[in-house]
This record gives C-alpha cells, structure tokens and sequence, in this order.
C-alpha cells in the first residue's frame, strides 16, 4: 500500500504487539499509581534484611509542621505541595508522601491499594507470557528488537544518540524498523525491568520467602528488594516518559495509528 510518491504505508506492528502494549498501557499505570499509595503507609526506603522508623533510610518523603520534604541520604530538598505536604480536593492539608492525584485509591487506603496492585499484577504476568509465546510463532523478538551486525558498533551507537539530541529522527526507509536506541531501551524493558518488579515484588511477600527463601539472598533482603522495586518503578516511569515525548516528536497520529491498526506511514526523507 502506497500513498503518492515517496511516503509508503508499510505495517509495522502486528496483533500480539499491539495488543500488549495498550493492556501494558492500563495496567502500568494502575500499577505505578497504587504503588504509590502502598508507599505512602511507609514513605522510607532501606538498604539490608530490616527497616524501620528508628533506622536510618537513604530515601524519605515526610512532613514537618510547615513544610514538605524530600531526603536522598544527607540531602533535602523542600516539596511542599506536592511531595509530603500538599491539599487534597477539598483543600485540606495532608502530611502523606504522594498527593492524591497520583494514587489508587485517591483516599488514603493501603488495603484498597494493595488489591488493585496485586490484581493487576497477575495481568502483567500473563499478558507478558503470551506475548512471549506470541513472538515465539511470529519471531517478532528476534526479527524487529535483537540488534543486528554493526548496530551494537560504539560509533553506530553514538551517532543515533546525537540524531536524537538534534531531534533528527529516523525517516524514509530508516523508519521502517527499530533503531538501535529503540531496542535496547525495548529488551530493556522487557527482560530487565518487568523481571524485576515482578521478582522483587514477590521477595516482599512473607508467603513467597517461605516458599522461595533465595529471593531474600538474590536480592539482599526483603528492604533492598523493596527499594530495588521503587528504583525499578522509576525508570519505568521514565521510560514512559520518554516514550511519549518520542511519539510526539515523530509524529503522534502517525504513531498511534500504527499501534492501533499496525500501518505506518513512513515520515518523508529529509531535503525531499
């Protein structure tokens, strides 16, 4: 299929992709936002096996009687309303962690948080595995993400990370498959952070260190796969982040179509 003259539509994205990136889409975010209300019952995280009030946390997010406040070891920074000391809908003050917009539920509720976090979670799980089954029959991991010959090269590597800093993305025949960029952060994703929430998320659970008491030593203990959990978070958050600055940069309607209907026009060649 062909539009006039140099801009073919080719399909880019098949059903399985598809379709796990927009469950992916609801479930991350219900994820990220009831992990931040599990957060807010204990706003510190630790290094080791314990972690409690009385010990010394390299990341806190409290309140004092006037000020919120966010800790990173022997640094603070001031985040009144917005992190540890905010209003909430009917403009009272509240002295939690994370405001209400960025949590589920929006009222404080550690025991609602959790059945959202772990239901989802279960989704994350079986929608990750068939997509794995999925890319085994249509090979989609080994055609369009495993970098090829050269790709992995410094100078190729360098060069695509200046395209992007001068927002020269790809176009024309280019942007027919992934560029090196895109797949690394993609099989990042895939087989380093989902893994690890979902390992790390399991150490936390008293029930999963009876059963598997090598998480604990795989992770360094319950406190440090919690924070591992949290930093894990993060990136995806940045991720996501990216991703989405990305889509608009190269062209949103574009972008979603393809995800949606699998076509995409390829963007025209410069100087053309």
């Amino acid at each position: 299929m062909a539009d006039a003259g140099d801009r073919p539509l080719v399909y880019r994205h098949r059903l399985a992709t598809r379709l796990w990136h927009w469950l992916n889409a609801l479930i991350v975010i219900v994820m990220l936002m009831s992990g931040l209300m599990i957060f807010n019952a204990h706003p510190r995280l630790y290094w080791g096996q314990y972690g409690a009030n009385a010990d010394r946390a390299w990341l806190q997010i409290g309140a004092s009687p006037t000020r919120g406040m966010l800790r990173i070891g022997d640094r603070s920074w001031d985040t009144t309303g917005v992190l540890g000391r905010w209003k909430d809908r009917e403009g009272n003050v509240q002295t939690r962690a994370f405001p209400w917009w960025a949590t589920i539920p929006s009222r404080y509720s550690l025991s609602a948080a959790r059945r959202w976090h772990l239901a989802f979670a279960w989704l994350l799980v079986a929608g990750g595995l068939a997509f794995l089954v999925a890319s085994l029959f249509n090979r989609h991991i080994r055609r369009d993400l495993l970098p090829r010959r050269g790709e992995l090269a410094p100078g190729n590597i360098w060069h695509e990370i200046a395209d992007h800093a001068r927002l020269r993305l790809p176009a024309g025949e280019a942007a027919r498959r992934y560029n090196i960029l895109q797949k690394l952060s993609y099989l990042g994703v895939i087989f380093g952070l989902l893994p690890l929430l979902v390992l790390t998320g399991l150490t936390m659970s008293p029930g999963m260190n009876a059963a598997w008491p090598w998480l604990l030593d795989l992770f360094g203990g319950r406190q440090s796969a919690r924070s591992i959990h949290f930093l894990c978070a993060a990136a995806m958050l940045l991720f996501i982040l990216v991703h989405l600055v990305m889509v608009v940069l190269a062209g949103p309607f574009n972008e979603v179509r393809s995800m949606v209907t699998g076509w995409f026009r390829l963007p025209r060649e410069r100087g053309r």
